[in-house]
C-alpha cells in the first residue's frame, strides 16, 4: 500500500538509537514508499572501550549509513560529541532546520526521562524545536511549516514521572529480520561496546553468521516486549484475530506538543495497519 505520508523523521541521541526504538516501523514506512530519515544528534565518539574520537565517529557514521541502506532510509549523523549533548540554542536551530527541510508528517523522538543525559537532551531539544518550526522569524535557512507534524515518543520502560502510554503499537513481524540486520550493521555497538558494558563480551561469537544468530537470540525478549505488554492496544488497532497473533511490535506515545492524533487517523498515517478495531 502506498502511503499518504510524505515523510517520517526519527531522532535518536546515538547512531543506533533510532534503529533499536523504531527500526521496524522505519522499514514498514519505507516499504510503503514513504521518505524516512533517521537522525543521530551525536556522532557516537565515546561509545567504545578501546577506540574513540574521530576514528570511532567515522566508524559509527559508516555503520549508521549501512543500517539505513538495510532499512531503506537515509541516516544522518550530526557531529556533537557523544556524552556532551546539551539542549543549546545552536542545536535547537539545527533541529528546526532539519524538520523544516524534511517536512515530515510524523516525527519520532525519545521521552525526556532516561538514564542517559544524551537521550534526555535529545528529547528536550526536539520538543523545544516543535512549536518553533512554525514561527517564520526563527531560523532563516528553511521556510517555516504551516503546522506541526504528529509527534510520537518511542517506547521506554521508565516509570517516573509517569509510565509510557502505548497510543500506537505496530506489528513489525514482517520486517523483524530486517531490523535485526540493520542492528547487525552497528558492529562497534552490538558486538563490542554494549556487551562490554554489560560484562558479556566473552559471550559474543567471532564468526559473522554466528554473531548474527547470537544477536537475534539476544534481541528476542526485547523484540517481543511491546507486543506482550500492549496486547489490548494491538487488538484495538488490528482487530481480535490479527492483534492476538502479533509477536513482534514497536510502541509509541503521542506527544501533545505535536499535531493531535485520533485513532481514526492512524490508518492514514500508518498505512501498514489493516484496519482500526476491525
Amino acid at each position: 500500500m502506498r502511503s499518504e505520508v510524505s515523510g517520517v523523521l526519527i531522532f535518536g541521541a546515538h547512531p543506533d538509537d533510532a534503529d533499536f526504538s523504531a527500526g521496524g516501523v522505519a522499514a514498514l514506512f519505507a516499504e510503503c514508499g514513504c521518505r524516512v530519515k533517521l537522525v543521530s544528534l551525536t556522532n557516537g565518539d565515546a561509545g567504545h572501550f578501546e577506540m574513540g574520537g574521530a576514528p570511532l565517529a567515522w566508524r559509527r557514521r559508516r555503520e549508521a549509513a549501512a543500517s539505513g541502506t538495510v532499512l531503506g532510509c537515509e541516516y544522518v549523523t550530526l557531529d556533537t560529541h557523544d556524552g556532551e549533548l546539551l539542549p543549546t540554542l545552536e542545536l535547537r536551530r539545527e533541529v528546526i532546520g532539519l524538520i523544516r527541510e524534511f517536512k515530515p508528517d510524523v516525527v519520532m523522538t525519545p521521552r525526556p526521562w532516561d538514564y542517559h543525559p544524551d537521550h534526555r537532551y535529545t528529547a528536550q531539544v526536539v520538543q523545544d524545536a516543535l512549536y518553533m518550526v512554525t514561527v517564520p522569524n526563527v531560523v532563516s535557512r528553511a521556510p517555516h511549516l504551516d503546522a506541526n507534524p504528529v509527534v510520537l515518543y518511542v517506547h521506554d520502560g521508565f516509570q517516573r514521572p509517569y509510565p509510557f502510554v502505548a497510543d500506537v503499537v505496530a506489528d513489525i513481524g514482517s520486517v523483524v529480520e530486517r531490523k535485526v540486520d540493520a542492528l547487525h550493521c552497528h558492529t562497534s555497538q552490538v558486538y563490542e561496546w554494549l556487551p562490554y558494558n554489560r560484562g558479556e563480551l566473552d559471550t559474543v561469537p567471532l564468526g559473522e553468521d554466528d554473531r548474527r544468530a547470537w544477536l537475534r537470540q539476544t534481541l528476542e525478549p526485547r523484540l517481543r516486549r511491546a507486543a506482550d505488554l500492549y496486547r489490548d492496544r494491538l487488538i484495538a488497532l488490528y482487530g481480535d484475530v490479527h492483534g492476538s497473533e502479533v509477536v513482534y511490535a514497536e510502541a509509541f506515545e503521542i506527544c501533545e506538543y505535536g499535531a493531535p492524533l485520533a485513532d481514526a487517523d492512524i490508518p492514514r498515517l500508518f498505512p501498514f495497519f489493516d484496519g482500526v478495531g476491525g
